[in-house]
């Protein structure tokens, strides 16, 4: 009876392991087939033809050869020096024409921005007097005698010894420069440097006369 029993409870464990067995067996062979794709070997991957050209991924855009991209390079080059040259042709024909406008004339005798006087010397010293602050006075009692001793009015005049030059016998003559390029020949240009020279030195014209008075030179 005791026998009978332990036989029946074997029986029982034998049977529920090999059920277990055929569920992990089961379970496992389901997996296998249900695997992911990763896991599929390599022979069994499909590989293309031997004969047949992979495509590529990015289709060629450019079949130009490189004598082609030459030729196209220095065309486009040609035609930008083209516009480049024709633009400032333009440009500085404009800029020339700007420029011949605004150039101002120039002037030939004096320092000041007005025309110099011509004419007779002695009115053009009268002219200029009341620029330096001087009334008739200083010229027929004083400027007139003086330069008449001097020079006699003279813009050509020169002394043989000393070299003084012109109406206000300058020493040496090319000091008039300061006060136009053709002291030489302008009387205009030699008296006002002559009246710079009084006002500067003297004072005045009748100044200048005085010592000139006592002492033969001013």
């Amino acid at each position: 009876m005791l026998l009978n029993r332990i036989s029946l409870r074997v029986a029982t464990a034998v049977g529920s392991a090999a059920m277990v067995a055929g569920a992990t067996f089961a379970v496992s062979a389901f997996a296998d087939d249900t695997g992911e794709p990763d896991t599929t070997p390599a022979a069994a991957r499909p590989t293309p033809a031997a004969d047949e050209p992979e495509e590529p991924f990015f289709p060629e855009t450019d079949q130009t050869s490189p004598e082609e991209r030459e030729a196209q390079l220095a065309e486009a080059q040609d035609r930008r020096e083209q516009a480049l040259t024709a633009a400032f042709a333009q440009g500085t024909g404009s800029v020339e024409e700007e420029e011949k406008e605004e150039e101002p004339e120039e002037s030939d005798g004096g320092s000041g921005s007005a025309p110099a006087p011509t004419g007779d010397p002695k009115d053009i010293a009268r002219a200029m007097l009341a620029d330096f602050g001087w009334g008739e006075d200083q010229f027929s009692g004083c400027l007139e005698p003086l330069w008449e001793k001097e020079s006699n009015w003279n813009p050509s005049a020169q002394n043989p010894s000393s070299g003084a030059y012109g109406i206000p016998q300058a020493l040496p003559g090319d000091k008039m420069a300061t006060a136009g390029s053709d002291w030489r020949t302008n009387p205009a240009t030699q008296i006002e440097w002559g009246l710079g020279y009084i006002e500067d030195r003297y004072g005045s014209p009748c100044e200048a006369w005085a010592h000139s008075q006592a002492n033969g030179w001013y």
